[in-house]
């Protein structure tokens, strides 16, 4: 039989595990739902930003208090998984500030991703130990400085665009090393030095705009789809791996220095649908035969324009929607199927201005589409052409001078 003072104690502990039951010990954390080094970055970010002139009846950061039961669930922009942060998307509107270095604490993020606004200072160096990081997006802010070197240890890294802002220096060569980078966006920036090597296997590489000089890298990843250089200060020709680019969709190198023949190659690539090389110092001929548009192709542009691109025209561009070739040093006549794709509606602009043409089987009365720019303007047509629809940019005159065309026509080089 128990003594009275065992029942004493036996019944203090029952009333204990109650109390326990009923009124348990407060959490270390006023939200158990997430990390605690977590949440307090999320708030040292919203600390650090401003939301502009919210046009929503809810403003972005009005989710983020200390009331939210479950900020993973509640805190616009934030996804976790496993109470840690995994993808940050900040603003639905645009914002001002700058990004705290406190960013790294959170280290299982996978993607951070800013909306457009004016968000200044330095893109944090601390993302560089984020090594689950797979997308960067800061586009469209004023972040300045230069592109951190630390980014080149994410080793995991996809996707990475920093565009439209203000970073000056070079691009970081481990940056375009990574193993698993296939989307870089850097274009719309001050970046400086040359493009070195690009072994990453990339699908879409933008750099245009920037301050790039030197020629084109020894080899270019042949996964490559898009490839835009245009308005930089690159030089050197264009024979650097460029025609081994089977995969290529879009090309863009226009406004630099490239010098020399286009290669052959790129006009037998079917994929190819735009290319933009105009305002370049390219020589030399267009390549004969067919070209790679048998029929229309939706969409397809050409534009070599402004360069100093001789010979005849051949007919490699048949099928081509828009077809620059304007402002170059070409003779001879206008072979018949660009006449026809235009009469038909295939080829909506056909700009051969400002060459050394010496003819077109167009007949007089002639009535183009109403969808269609064609313009032969100050050519060496006898007579000239009158059934056009020329830019303003061609000028008023029809005809270039009888002296140049019979120079030029005859193997002479001026113009």
């Amino acid at each position: 039989m128990a003594t009275p003072h065992y029942n004493t104690t036996h019944r203090l502990l029952l009333l204990l595990l109650l109390l326990l039951l009923v009124f348990p010990f407060p959490s270390t954390s006023l939200h158990p739902m997430i990390n605690p080094w977590d949440l307090k970055a999320l708030f040292a970010i919203k600390n650090s930003l401003t939301e502009l002139s919210p046009t929503t009846k809810q403003p972005f950061f009005s989710t983020w208090n200390l009331t939210a039961p479950d900020p993973c669930s509640s805190f616009s922009g934030v996804t976790c998984f496993l109470r840690r942060v995994t993808i940050l998307s900040l603003g639905a509107t645009p914002l001002a500030g700058s990004l705290p270095d406190s960013i790294s604490s959170l280290t299982e993020l996978t993607q951070l991703i800013l909306s457009p606004g004016i968000v200044t200072g330095p893109i944090p160096p601390q993302l560089g130990r984020l090594t689950k990081l797979r997308v960067i997006s800061l586009p469209n802010n004023r972040f300045t400085g230069s592109i951190p070197s630390t980014l080149s240890s994410l080793v995991n890294l996809h996707t990475l665009d920093l565009s439209h802002n203000q970073l000056a220096g070079s691009i970081p060569p481990s940056l375009t090393e990574l193993t698993h980078l296939k989307v870089l966006i850097l274009a719309s920036n001050s970046l400086t030095g040359t493009l070195k090597t690009v072994s990453s296997p990339l699908l879409h590489l933008d750099l245009k705009n920037n301050n790039l000089i030197g020629p084109l890298p020894p080899s270019l990843p042949l996964s490559l789809r898009y490839l835009s250089l245009s308005q930089n200060r690159m030089w050197g020709p264009l024979s650097n791996g460029l025609e081994s680019l089977s995969e290529l969709v879009f090309l863009d190198l226009s406004m630099n220095r490239f010098s020399g023949p286009i290669p052959a190659q790129l006009f037998s690539r079917p994929a190819l649908s735009s290319i933009f090389l105009q305002r370049n110092n390219l020589t030399g001929g267009l390549p004969k035969g067919p070209g790679p548009w048998p029929w229309p192709v939706e969409g397809s542009i050409v534009d070599l324009s402004h360069n100093a691109l001789s010979g005849e025209l051949s007919t490699v561009f048949d099928g081509v929607e828009s077809l620059f070739l304007n402002n170059n040093r070409l003779i001879g006549r206008v072979p018949e199927v660009y006449v026809k794709s235009v009469c038909r509606g295939s080829t909506r602009t056909l700009y051969l201005q400002h060459n050394y043409l010496t003819g077109i089987p167009l007949q007089e009365g002639t009535v183009l589409p109403d969808t269609a720019s064609l313009c032969l303007s100050y050519n060496c047509m006898v007579p000239p052409a009158t059934v056009m629809t020329c830019p303003v940019s061609a000028g008023g005159q029809l005809s270039r001078p009888e002296a140049q065309c019979s120079v030029f026509n005859h193997g002479g080089n001026k113009g």
